[in-house]
């Protein structure tokens, strides 16, 4: 995904909250349903959330310092990581408690073509905007499944949206089937159960993504085909004669750094490796353009090291050849 890649998604989902989180509070204030403050709370979020991620990925994009000499790529996995603590706390924790005290002290719903109408416009904004996020993803996630898309996207925003969005639109119905029970049995202490459902389902969806950005913080390798191409392009069979090991690691979703040690004739002059390290890292650039920033240590692979076990597993995480 490239550098702007999402933003689509991300600019749908802010105009669909923002318009939604109005509604949902006009609602509340003319129903007094806790479902639709949850809700508004939860519109309200997520609306703060996707400025988080435009704010992230302005930022990102900032030069290289000489104190952050790999630039600031990594500024879009934090402030993906500070979403999931904003629909943790403000989202799931406030559906919570407001969902116990409406259990609690249950009181029925007034004007109930409020909420439903609110939540019926809604229901419609969110799927255009989980559409977008939908269309937006199939652009770049290839063959992978959804849960594989989820899981091993480099590029943050797009999972982020797509849970947002999925969790907004399970999380309407069940403010709507709360408002419903308790509109046909004349019991409020079902819009307080729906609060809570709405509670929970924003904690799990939080926890999934504190999970996932928490990976990308910590420095992700690159891809398994990336990989691939990477260790045939270094190699020519002439001057750099094997790969003996390397490690990759994303600097941000679009950068990617790449160290190993190759293998170059024991007979080659200064000239003639440094010449094949250059010609390496243009290879390695052609096949994965992502690959910003490469360090290529020239050694003469034996035979005899290698059995004996010159262990990369010093630097967990890389290949071996």
């Amino acid at each position: 995904m490239s550098a702007s890649g999402g933003t689509k998604a991300i600019v749908a989902a802010l105009a669909a909250n923002l318009a939604i989180a109005v509604a949902k509070f006009v609602a509340f204030l003319f129903s007094g349903s806790s479902s639709m403050l949850a809700e508004s709370v939860h519109s309200l979020a997520d609306s703060g959330n996707q400025g988080l991620l435009l704010l992230g990925g302005k930022k990102a994009k900032r030069e290289a310092t000489p104190q952050h000499p790999f630039g600031y790529g990594r500024e879009r996995y934090i402030y993906a990581f500070l979403v999931s603590i904003v629909l943790f706390s403000v989202g799931g924790m406030f559906a919570i408690y407001e969902g116990y005290e409406k259990i609690k002290h249950p009181h029925e719903i007034e004007a109930w073509y409020w909420p439903v109408g609110v939540l019926v416009f809604a229901i419609i904004a969110e799927t255009f905007s989980f559409r977008t996020a939908i269309k937006e993803s199939n652009e770049v996630r290839g063959g992978l499944s959804w849960k594989e898309f989820v899981r091993r996207a480099k590029a943050p925003e797009l999972p982020v949206v797509l849970l947002e969005d999925l969790g907004a639109l399970v999380g309407l119905f069940l403010a709507l089937g709360g408002v419903g029970l308790a509109l046909l049995t004349g019991d409020g202490i079902w819009d307080g159960i729906g609060t809570l459902c709405i509670g929970i389902l924003l904690i799990v969806i939080a926890i999934v993504l504190a999970a996932e950005t928490k990976s990308l913080l910590l420095g992700e390798a690159a891809g398994v085909d990336q990989v691939k191409m990477i260790e045939e392009a270094v190699v020519d069979g002439e001057t750099v004669t094997r790969l003996i090991h390397m490690r990759t690691l994303h600097l941000g979703p679009e950068e990617l750094l790449v160290a190993a040690k190759v293998a170059v004739r024991h007979d080659d002059t200064a000239a003639d490796v440094a010449h094949a390290i250059n010609a390496a890292e243009e290879r390695i650039r052609a096949a994965v353009p992502i690959a910003r920033v490469i360090y290529l240590e020239p050694d003469v692979y034996s035979e005899a090291a290698a059995a004996a076990g010159e262990n990369p597993a010093k630097t967990p995480g890389g290949s071996t050849h």
